[in-house]
């Protein structure tokens, strides 16, 4: 599997993009209703071709730049210029199309399709764009009304702040994004350093520990190689348990919200007979007991719950001495697979597990625990002195999404 090629998929994390859409649709509404106030009143304006022609303008300009509106990439500053300007224009050109609109409280030419020019700015920049933006349109609301009525007034301070408020909004969830796509990346790095401190345990680890083991007892050059070795072990526990490892993700702040990009491994995850991962474990010292039937779990997860049992049977090895025994016991129920690691040994004295855990010794806490843990499972262990110890690791049927993502 290591010689097949990864695909990255790209996560985007936005809760600006619905606001985008909303804007398009109040859009669209909006000019719709101005058309609709002008047809039904257009008996009292004096001079109904300005009325006219402002209305074809701002429709065909909608229309034509809905694209515009569908995201923060699409919405320039120089859109924005134009759009608020159509706006203004609207707003001024009122008295000249309806000579009465100075003295009357009635609507201006775009109505409430200016609000929708003044969200633009909120959403694109936030709450200081909106408050600009808002305060313009105020201002030609004043110089059209000559003589502002209370009606105008609250409209206007409606307007204000509404907007400055949706801005406000936006930019607080820009910055939760951006805290999110945070806090996934160093999920996402934790989680690369328990597997590689898994497999450098399983590995590297092991051998320089048996180095040392066997220089120590041959004497001699061999007893200096074995220290060195000890040196190099120690070292590189305190670098695993140090979590110097690289981000496996990287988020973005992009146009459309918060992105995360999550590399992973093929989706080749055909499931694989349990029995057939744990035969080779098996030896004069090991006995196997299984089911007769095949044990599927998917591919990812049965290599995992392998390694637990291949780290479960090396603390037998290591701990219990090379003349102890161990019994594999393969259980496959309906919703979970059981395997039951058993050993004859001397068992674990109290609290030498969170001893080994302090000085770097991760064995039982990642190979095993770790491993368990991102497969939806358990691992409970059970040792009493002088009775052996016990290892009971479950895993639910249903690990997709649990394993094999990195």
């Amino acid at each position: 599997m290591g010689e097949m090629a990864k695909r990255e998929r790209v996560v985007r994390m936005s809760v600006e993009q619905p606001l985008w859409r909303a804007l398009t649709a109040y859009r669209i509404g909006t000019m719709v209703y101005a058309v609709l106030i002008f047809a039904f009143a257009r008996e009292r304006y004096e001079r109904p071709w300005v009325a006219v022609a402002f209305l074809a303008v701002m429709c065909v300009w909608t229309l034509a730049t809905l694209p515009k509106v569908a995201n923060a990439a699409s919405c320039t500053k120089r859109f924005l210029i134009a759009d608020l300007a159509v706006a203004l224009t609207g707003i001024l050109l009122t008295p000249l199309a309806d000579e009465q609109a100075q003295s009357v409280d009635g609507p201006t030419l775009p109505t409430i399709w200016t609000a929708g020019a003044v969200l633009a700015y909120a959403i694109k920049g936030g709450w200081r764009w909106a408050g600009f933006a808002s305060s313009l349109v105020a201002v030609a609301n004043i110089i059209e009304r000559a003589h502002p009525t209370r009606d105008t007034l609250h409209n206007v301070l409606l307007v204000w702040v509404a907007s400055i408020a949706i801005g406000y909004v936006v930019e607080v969830a820009r910055a939760s994004e951006r805290t999110l796509a945070r806090a996934l990346e160093i999920e996402a790095a934790t989680r690369e350093r328990e597997r590689l401190a898994r497999d450098i345990h399983d590995s590297v680890l092991q051998v320089l520990a048996m180095v040392q083991r066997r220089g120590t007892a041959l004497g001699g050059e061999a007893a200096e190689l074995g220290r060195m070795a000890g040196e190099q072990e120690v070292a590189l526990r305190t670098l695993v348990a140090g979590g110097l490892a690289r981000p496996s993700l990287v988020s973005e702040d992009e146009s459309e919200g918060a992105v995360v990009r999550i590399v992973e491994e093929p989706e080749d995850d055909s499931p694989l007979d349990l029995r057939a991962l744990l035969a080779p474990r098996a030896g004069a010292k090991v006995t196997l007991a299984d089911p007769g039937a095949p044990v599927l779990l998917p591919a990812a997860a049965g290599r995992e719950l392998a390694a637990a049992v291949g780290a479960a049977l090396d603390n037998v090895r290591v701990h219990a001495g090379d003349q102890a025994r161990a019994w594999i016991l393969v259980e496959d129920w309906p919703d979970e697979v059981i395997v039951t690691v058993r050993d004859d040994g001397p068992g674990i004295p109290e609290g030498r597990l969170a001893q080994a855990e302090g000085e770097g010794r991760m064995g039982v806490a990642l190979s095993i625990r770790g491993r368990l843990r991102e497969l939806g499972g358990t691992a409970e262990l059970i040792s009493v002195p002088g009775q052996g110890t016990e290892v009971e690791l479950k895993v639910p049927r249903d690990t997709r999404g649990k394993a094999g993502t990195r």
